[in-house]
């Protein structure tokens, strides 16, 4: 014979906020193994996570660990650019910026990124940095490891180079991440360094290898990738990681 039991809450007698569900040494079966809960909370009711009730968290408790947090998604669909303009600040020691599908209208375009001082605008910082990277053409007998002066910058207020040529065709794009450190210091200049992957324009696998620092002691709160000519198709997410 089955019974079936439907309630919103069931509490115990005396009104307490525990249920002790099972006498001690026994266990509790959960039918289905499913236990459903939008918010989890400890005994002295401190939320661990907090669910939309679509499996996005937030608020999760920094005894989980380290926590690389997502902070933000952007897309881009035609776009001259995308900015991040919140999010970045002391709350995170390293801010990881990924890059996904990044595809360019423009054939050799080259894919860049420059930051503003906390109260500035115009992405024009001075960066000093230095930059080496390994190709391989689609014919085995082309390719190379090297360093090209011309990527680099030497305090030069110019959009640092992430990926110096990119493919427009509709299978070429490129993918990576930039990891931008400490940026809300008033104390120390900014370092990064960037790793991208890319199908070059001249149909290469072409890895490219970036890092320098951003020569101000004034927080960085803002950042914004584009192409040096026309617009691009891709996604970015940025993490903060404590």
């Amino acid at each position: 014979m089955t019974s079936t039991l439907k309630t919103n809450a069931i509490e115990p007698e005396g009104a307490t906020t525990n249920l002790v569900i099972g006498e001690s040494g026994q266990n509790t079966v959960i039918s289905n193994n499913d236990l459903r809960a939008n918010v989890l909370q400890d005994a002295g009711g401190n939320a661990l996570f907090t669910s939309n009730g679509s499996g996005v968290l937030s608020g999760v408790n920094s005894a989980f660990g380290s926590a690389m947090a997502l902070l933000s998604t952007q897309t881009a669909s035609g776009s001259a650019s995308l900015s991040f303009t919140s999010g970045i600040d002391s709350t995170y020691g390293e801010y990881i910026f990924k890059f996904y599908n990044i595809n360019p209208a423009t054939d050799g375009a080259v894919f860049s990124f420059q930051v503003n001082a906390s109260g500035q605008s115009g992405y024009n910082e001075t960066i000093t940095s230095t930059h080496f990277h390994t190709y391989h053409g689609e014919t085995v007998s082309d390719q190379n490891l090297l360093y090209n002066v011309s990527y680099d910058q030497a305090q030069d207020t110019n959009y640092e180079i992430l990926h110096p040529s990119l493919g427009n065709g509709s299978d070429e794009n490129c993918a990576g991440e930039l990891h931008l450190f400490n940026p809300a210091s008033t104390t120390y200049v900014k370092h990064f360094y960037s790793t991208l992957q890319g199908y070059y324009g001249g149909d290469y696998s072409y890895m490219v290898f970036q890092a320098g620092y951003i020569n101000t002691t004034t927080a960085i709160d803002d950042i914004q990738f584009k192409m040096n000519s026309g617009n691009f198709d891709g996604k970015i997410k940025m993490w903060g990681v404590k």
